[in-house]
């Protein structure tokens, strides 16, 4: 790997820690790397760290060397607005919108340019101590030799200890019924001094509503923290399509159209076809 590329990595990785109370902490938010790895990525000393090393912190603190321009959406701006609401003044909500709309795209931008905020991407097969291995290490925190009590108590401790702290919860919907039983473990025990969100797409709103009406366990009592509802963002639009492809090449308007007729409205789509549209224009010349 060439050293501008490493060089790259470790200045979004001072970004990274400056999100934490110590190097120390940050080493412990990532996976597969120690505090001496993290110090000698930031003093330097790059002589003994593997390239796949390198990869992996890249890849976990959110660097990726692509020539591609992210453009602010109308969710995105959306999503900025309400993570600041939910942050700033320990709100509890859940958001839905299409998948490809860049959810998890603003969710990880807003993560990085701000401290005390922690994102989790749930995962279907999580149970509650993956759950909270996963908190614990967002956080930076170690669990080692802890029981599923003692994180749960060990989280929330350190949760209160922050200023103006920010949980999300992406892709809530793949949670188990056991694993969102924990959000009104965490919403009972941070009421009023920690944000929390969850984002998905609308399977959430749905599965929650017909949980409420089947009188399952637990379900009432999520759709009352949230609110009663979920905000619903409004979607890809046309506007967004035009921006996202003159930012990075595209400008011809019939090529333009041609991506909007083609996207269905979802941004990996619209990232495929602008690549495929360039890549075509490369070859005819």
């Amino acid at each position: 790997m060439e050293d501008i590329k490493k060089q790259q990595i470790v200045n979004a990785l001072r970004n990274y820690c400056e999100r934490y109370e110590s190097q120390a902490k940050a080493a412990n938010s990532l996976k597969n790397v120690s505090a001496a790895t993290l110090s000698q990525m930031l003093n330097g000393k790059w002589e003994l760290i593997k390239d796949d090393m390198w990869r992996n912190v890249a890849a976990q603190i959110g660097y990726k060397d692509e020539k591609w321009n992210a453009v602010a959406t109308r969710d995105f701006t959306t999503l900025m607005r309400i993570l600041e609401d939910v942050q700033e003044n320990a709100l509890v909500m859940a958001v839905t919108g299409d998948a490809g709309s860049g959810k998890t795209f603003a969710l990880k931008q807003y993560t990085n340019a701000h401290k005390q905020v922690y994102l989790l991407c749930c995962n279907e097969y999580w149970n509650r101590k993956a759950f909270l291995n996963e908190l614990m290490q967002a956080m930076g925190r170690d669990a080692a030799g802890l029981s599923v009590n003692e994180m749960m108590l060990e989280a929330v401790r350190y949760l209160k200890m922050q200023e103006a702290p920010l949980l999300i919860l992406d892709e809530a919907d793949k949670l188990s019924d056991k694993v969102l039983y924990f959000f009104i473990s965490l919403y009972n025990a941070l009421e009023g001094e920690c944000g929390l969100l969850m984002v998905a797409t609308s399977h959430l709103e749905l599965r929650i509503r017909k949980g409420v009406k089947a009188n399952r366990k637990g379900y009432n009592e999520i759709w009352s923290r949230v609110g009663r509802k979920c905000v619903t963002l409004k979607g890809v639009s046309a506007a967004d399509i035009t921006a996202v492809c003159e930012a990075n090449g595209v400008t011809d308007p019939r090529d333009i159209d041609i991506v909007i007729n083609d996207s269905e409205s979802d941004l990996r789509r619209v990232r495929r076809k602008i690549h495929a549209i360039l890549k075509g224009k490369e070859a005819a010349k």
